[in-house]
Formats: structure tokens, C-alpha cells, sequence
């Protein structure tokens, strides 16, 4: 017995899901329409959400955080990819210019504190204790009035605001820096370390710096407190919270997966974008051993961190076959991918979304006919045929619109220039069906 659309459409994004997981790094190539986007958030979903979600829609904010989307173009680059230099407001309305994170950095960032979280359930008790110890501490904290002290020099400052990564400072009495921004990442960081910290140089030492830097003082004090209620992590507002978050823990033991789609990959420069991370993403280069420094690494606070990409990041790329740019798609790229074909005539199936069955046979019949036309033109071939995806607009067009104002456009540009290109058009036309008395001027 042949198994309905739905099994199939199911037993399709477990086998891709399957592959994703095998390769790291796959890429859907095939003609427009082919429903490469749609079918690569379908394996995010159905991945982030271990088998129980098949549509991004229906998973919820924790599992959407997992998964990323870019859509590349000719213009994007480096910096708006890994890192760069950003204009951002300095505390006296001057601008200023800082390195910031770009999308796939951020992403992969999320990932490997996810990946160095989850190692051990004796690694994620240790995390949830110094987030509680943190969240108790900034509980207590009464912002512009509570007075806190460096540890050599005694130097007074206060603790103005703080937001998810940031902790910001006043410090009246410098006659130089007035504010400064402590990021409670390397506070943490700091907190994870079973030594004691007690001066500054010692902080210089742990974060590999060259010299001391201005916020080595304040982060040492900030350290300081925070550790002190770590120390009272048996009491009962602390054992409730590790209690409620038992079943957290369980998930935790192995590393949650991250997605990241890359639409239309061959129409960026890809060299341009990856720079370095060719190298990190390579399946065979995962994990520490694959780290790189990147091209800001001297403007990190911390020069000699290098980056790397975790087993827990996949990748899902999408192209157009018949696209000019892919060209140009780099073949050091090529080989760090699985690309997966998807045929035009292959997938019909996207159809089942109309609902009616009259239309969705009437579709199908006229996409297989336009498609024969158009593999058996001169110049033309498989990769030039049309999707099933275009014929998803019959949902608000007619088949006279969805030809006028879609299909025909896009066929033009194919045999434009040619010598017979006006007889190609009405040989697309018959096939398609088109209703409308046809051009015959030559």
C-alpha cells in the first residue's frame, strides 16, 4: 500500500534530518520553486525539537534561539557575518566605533556555551549555581547608591544598570574614565575556576592579557561578592531552584543542536564572508582543535582567545541551480558541504497544501507539462525547469495571473537573447495552458 503525502513528506525531513546530522554541512541545489527554504526550516524545526515539530511556526522561543537564518547577496561580507568594526554612541554622545559580533558569531557563541555548559551534570550544576549566585547579588544591588571599593587602591564606584551581558559602572572620583562596562561573562568565567582570586595580576594572568587593563579593577571586587554567595549555595532559596531545575539538568547532559540556514549561499562572496572559518567548519575540523583566531582577534580583550565552531552547530545552505553566481561559489567551500538535489518534478508533493483537489491535479498536470517544455528546449535544461512552490501563489491568484505575473517574467529571462525566443515563449505558453490570445507579432 503506497503511503499517503504526509507519511511521505514526514519520512522525507527525517532522511534529510538524518543526513544534516551525519554531515554537518549540507546545501539544497535545484531549479526556483523546488521549496529548498521551506524544506531547510522544516529540518531545523524538526531537529531543535527532537522529532516532535515539523514547522518552524509551532516551536517555541527556546528552540526558535536555536535556530538561525541569513540570507546571503552580493554585498554581504565578513563583518557582517563573523566580526567587525560598528559606529556605536559613547556615554557623552560622542560617536565611537567598537568590534561587534556578527550573525554567525553571536549564533555559534550561543552554541558553545551551550556545547561547554553540557560537557558533565557536575558542569551544569556549577553553571546554575554562579547563575543563581549572580541573580542573588544583582537582586540586592540598589543601583547609583550602594557604594563598592577596587581592592588596592579603595577607589569608590557604583553600579549604574546591568542587562543580560553587561554590568555598567560610574566611577566619580577617576579623573580619567568616569563609566565602564564589566561583561558578566568574564566575571563568570572567573567564578568557574576553583582558585580564589585576590589581585589583579592574577586576573591579568588567567584572561592571557599583555597588561593591565582598566576594568581588571573592578572586575576583581564584582568577583569578590559574587563569590561570597556562591558560599551559601545550601540554602533553601538556592536548593529550591536547583530542585526545580532537575529535569533541565537530565536534557542537559548532551549538547542541544544549533541550525543555521544560510539562504541563497552562492550569491555572497564566500571567501569574502567565511574568511578564516573555512577551516572551522569542516566536519573533520569541529571542536577546539579546529580553532582559528579571527581577523579582529588584536582588538579582542583577550588577543590570544581563538574561535572555534562546536559538534553541536549544523548548517543548511540553499541554491539556485541557474543562478550566475554559482559560478563563483568557491570549490575550498564545495568540499566542506553534502549538496542534495531537489528536482522539480520531485516535488509535487508541496501541492498538498491546496487544499482543494481539483485545483491541486489541475497544478500538477500543468507543471509537468510546462516542465517538459521546457527541458526540451534548445540551451535549456532540468536546472531551468520550475518548482511546485510558484504554483502555491493559486491561493490568491488564478492560473492566467500566476502566469502573467510570475511564471512568464522569470521564463523571459531564460531564453532572452536567444534567436527563437518569442516561438520559445508560445511553445511555454501552449504547454502551461494559457488562456489569453498569445502575441504573434515577430
Amino acid at each position: 500500500m503506497p503511503k499517503s503525502p504526509t507519511t511521505a513528506k514526514k519520512d522525507e525531513i527525517k532522511k534529510y534530518s538524518n543526513q544534516l546530522i551525519e554531515s554537518k554541512n549540507i546545501i539544497f541545489r535545484g531549479a526556483p520553486g523546488t521549496g529548498k527554504t521551506h524544506l531547510a526550516k522544516s529540518i531545523a524545526a524538526y531537529i531543535v525539537s527532537d522529532g516532535k515539530v515539523r514547522k518552524y511556526e509551532e516551536l517555541n522561543d527556546e528552540q526558535k534561539s536555536r535556530v538561525g537564518f541569513v540570507q546571503f547577496h552580493p554585498s554581504y561580507d565578513y563583518t557582517d557575518f563573523v566580526e567587525g568594526i560598528r559606529p556605536t554612541t559613547a556615554d557623552d554622545g560622542n560617536m565611537k566605533f567598537e568590534l561587534k559580533d556578527g550573525i554567525f558569531k553571536t549564533f555559534v557563541d550561543a552554541a558553545i556555551t551551550n556545547y561547554e555548559s553540557t560537557l558533565s551534570s557536575d558542569a551544569f550544576k556549577k553553571e546554575k549555581m554562579i547563575d543563581m549566585a549572580i541573580k542573588k547579588f544583582l537582586d540586592e544591588v540598589d543601583f547609583d547608591t550602594t557604594k563598592y571599593y577596587t581592592t588596592k587602591t579603595k577607589n569608590e564606584f557604583y553600579i549604574t544598570n546591568v542587562d543580560n551581558k553587561n554590568i555598567y559602572i560610574s566611577i566619580p572620583n577617576n579623573a580619567t574614565i568616569k563609566n565602564l562596562t564589566i561583561k558578566i561573562d568574564r566575571i563568570k568565567r572567573l567564578l568557574k575556576d576553583d582558585k580564589m582570586f585576590t589581585e589583579v595580576k592574577e586576573l591579568v594572568e588567567f584572561f592571557n592579557q599583555k597588561y593591565h587593563i582598566q576594568e581588571n579593577s573592578y572586575e576583581l571586587p564584582l568577583y569578590q561578592k559574587i563569590k561570597g554567595y556562591m558560599d551559601y549555595n545550601h540554602d533553601e532559596e538556592t536548593q529550591n531552584y536547583m530542585n526545580q531545575n532537575k529535569k533541565i539538568e537530565l536534557s542537559h547532559k548532551k549538547p542541544l543542536p544549533y541550525i543555521f540556514i544560510i539562504d541563497e549561499i552562492n550569491r555572497g562572496d564566500i571567501s569574502k564572508i567565511f574568511g578564516e572559518l573555512f577551516f572551522s567548519i569542516d566536519p573533520g575540523y569541529r571542536g577546539k582543535e579546529g580553532s582559528v583566531f579571527t581577523q579582529y582577534a588584536n582588538m579582542h580583550e583577550e588577543p590570544n582567545q581563538k574561535f572555534y565552531i562546536p559538534d553541536n552547530v549544523y548548517i543548511i545552505g540553499t541554491m539556485n541551480d541557474i543562478d550566475r553566481s554559482i559560478d563563483s561559489f568557491d570549490f575550498a567551500m564545495r568540499r566542506r558541504f553534502r549538496f542534495i538535489e531537489l528536482k522539480a518534478n520531485d516535488c509535487t508533493k508541496i501541492l498538498e497544501e491546496l487544499n482543494d483537489q481539483n485545483l491541486k491535479n489541475e497544478a500538477t498536470q500543468r507543471l509537468k507539462d510546462l516542465n517538459e517544455a521546457i527541458k526540451n528546449t534548445e540551451d535549456l535544461n532540468e536546472n531551468y525547469q520550475i518548482g511546485a512552490a510558484y504554483f502555491l501563489k493559486l491561493k490568491e491568484l488564478n492560473f492566467d495571473e500566476l502566469w502573467t505575473d510570475c511564471l512568464e517574467p522569470l521564463l523571459k529571462e531564460y531564453v532572452q537573447g536567444t534567436y527563437n525566443e518569442k516561438e520559445n515563449m508560445r511553445r511555454f505558453a501552449k504547454a502551461y495552458r494559457f488562456t489569453k490570445e498569445l502575441d504573434t507579432e515577430e
